[in-house]
């Protein structure tokens, strides 16, 4: 198990903090408009260059990369701009300035979080799973990525959260405080049918206190339950999969098989 030191709170910051770039003596003021979309929940994080007049910025809401048009009068107009043949032409400018630093971020964050390794370490590609010990999708997307997990091409990180049942806690717990927490997880999975792994005695603060970072993290991931999969493309972008994936999703998260 990967664990931060247990004082060290979770952080997440407001991805305009991180990405806003600085403002300089001399250039445009900022659009009062931009603020009036900011109370409506949009994030504007940085200006690009536009032509014919307009100031293009880059922004995102609800973790959606895009794009604000302010017009010479003050007035914007948020969508996709496309050329003559309905190509959207700003879409690489939003991957670059958006999609990537916040996928950036949130693959940091779940980096450092607290999880259990399913698979081997050297295996390539890495997805990140919220996991309940109790949850019967989680264990059907386990048992849906054995071929993948276990020829060595993809390796499960699982960030374990108690939300599920009442003993779900206690489950996470002899998961987590077991000699060895990948087997432990294992055991739980291969008996998930009979009831999984049994429940710990007792639930220890620490404990207590991974699983509650764990699930403030599965939030503002932007999951509500579990399984919350993660999946990070070669371009540095995030693809994120609430539920069990269906049909051709499996391989959109795992990769070749």
């Amino acid at each position: 198990m990967r664990t931060k030191p247990l004082a060290r709170p979770l952080v997440v910051a407001a991805c305009a903090a991180l990405l806003a770039a600085p403002v300089h003596a001399g250039e445009p003021a900022r659009p009062p408009v931009l603020k009036a979309l900011e109370t409506q929940g949009l994030t504007v994080i940085q200006e690009f260059n536009v032509a014919d007049g307009l100031r293009g910025f880059a922004g995102a809401i609800q973790e959606r990369p895009v794009a604000i048009y302010v017009t010479p009068d003050g007035t914007a107009i948020v969508g996709t701009r496309v050329d003559v043949e309905g190509r959207p032409i700003d879409a690489a400018t939003l991957q670059d300035l958006v999609a990537k630093p916040m996928g950036k971020k949130v693959w940091s964050q779940l980096s450092e979080s607290s999880w259990v390794l399913d698979g081997r370490s050297e295996a390539p590609r890495i997805v990140y799973t919220f996991s309940d010990a109790n949850c019967p999708y989680c264990h059907q997307f386990w048992e849906a990525s054995r071929p993948w997990v276990e020829a060595g091409k993809v390796q499960l990180r699982h960030i374990l959260v108690g939300v599920i049942r009442d003993d779900s806690p206690a489950k996470a717990a002899a998961i987590l405080r077991a000699p060895d927490p990948s087997a432990a997880l294992q055991k739980n999975e291969q008996r998930f049918d009979q009831g999984g792994i049994e429940p710990a005695s007792e639930v220890p603060d620490d404990v207590l206190e991974v699983l509650a970072r764990n699930q403030m993290l599965m939030v503002s991931t932007g999951f509500r339950g579990t399984p919350g999969i993660v999946v990070r493309e070669e371009d540095g972008t995030v693809k994120k999969f609430r539920g069990m994936p269906q049909g051709d999703q499996l391989n959109e998260v795992l990769g070749p098989r």
